[in-house]
């Protein structure tokens, strides 16, 4: 059934109206919801970095033959944006647990979904924590100026920015100035500058590594060099399997999927922002004992 659901949502994608695909979509939240205790958790969830290769990632997992995929889309976005839907709509995202079969093990197969603003959002881990106790987290950490730059492009494309890079990060800590106390504060408030243009914020990657330590622990996290995966993105998919107890398995081809290529950085501005993640990346290496590839 899930299949057939997401066969139908790449199908009438950018073929029906926005409004059809609204109302469309709300009816299968609904049945979601209706069959919530009929539904399977995530066992782990893909939680970072935006523009880091989640979405590579997600696919590569979501062709394993012991995984399956949400119902509908890849980012649900519930303990950050929508926690106040509550945990029944949250598990109507997943599949019914009898329609998914078993391995040719025995073994159960199992779920998860990937949402970028987990990790980054200042209540999002602490939720997931309480909600899925056990639940194994995934984070794919980028070159952090190439991560920054990549983001930019990604809200421009969106509509979510009008500015230039530089422009941007410069504008970053006055539209940013509050906006997490206030999110701690009001738990229903919505920052869209936090969420859309913390671009150094999100590439700060030891303050979120350190909040999902102090959250879940170190040994529920594993960490993913998004440089060297997809420089040998078979091996360091072995790894990630070996991590989460699955079956060892190796897709045909790997793509590098949501890629948006972009003119080159300014050399000065590339350099001063190289430098200013330089202690943060530092602390990282220290806190979660690894080598990331951009240092060497």
């Amino acid at each position: 059934m899930s299949k057939g659901l997401r066969e139908l949502s790449r199908f009438a994608n950018g073929k029906l109206p926005p409004g059809t695909m609204r109302a469309a979509r709300a009816a299968m939240e609904a049945t979601g919801t209706v069959t919530s205790g009929l539904r399977m958790l995530p066992s782990f969830i893909i939680v970072g970095a935006q523009r880091s290769g989640t979405t590579t990632l997600y696919r590569m997992l979501s062709e394993h033959p012991s995984v399956t995929r949400p119902t509908a889309s890849k980012g649900i976005g519930y303990f950050d944006l929508n926690y106040d839907r509550g945990p029944r709509w949250y598990r109507g995202h997943f599949p019914l647990a009898q329609s998914v079969g078993r391995r040719t093990s025995g073994a159960s197969r199992i779920t998860f979904e990937s949402s970028g603003y987990y990790s980054h959002h200042p209540l999002a881990i602490q939720r997931l924590t309480e909600d899925l106790p056990g639940v194994k987290l995934l984070m794919m950490l980028r070159e952090p100026v190439d991560r920054a730059y990549s983001a930019h492009r990604h809200e421009l494309n969106r509509g979510f920015e009008s500015e230039s890079f530089e422009r941007a990060v410069e504008l970053e800590p006055e539209r940013l100035a509050d906006e997490v106390e206030k999110m701690r504060n009001d738990p229903g408030y919505q920052s869209y500058a936090h969420r859309h243009h913390a671009y150094l914020g999100r590439s700060r990657y030891s303050e979120q590594v350190a909040r999902i330590h102090t959250a879940v622990g170190k040994d529920r996290l594993h960490l993913v060099d998004a440089d060297r995966f997809f420089a040998d993105p078979h091996r360091e998919f072995e790894a990630i399997q070996k991590w989460l107890g699955l079956p060892l398995w190796q897709p045909e081809k790997v793509l590098a999927w949501n890629a948006q290529p972009r003119e080159a950085m300014e050399p000065r501005l590339r350099e001063r922002l190289t430098r200013y993640f330089d202690s943060y990346d530092r602390e990282l290496e220290e806190a979660a004992g690894i080598s990331l590839s951009w240092r060497r």
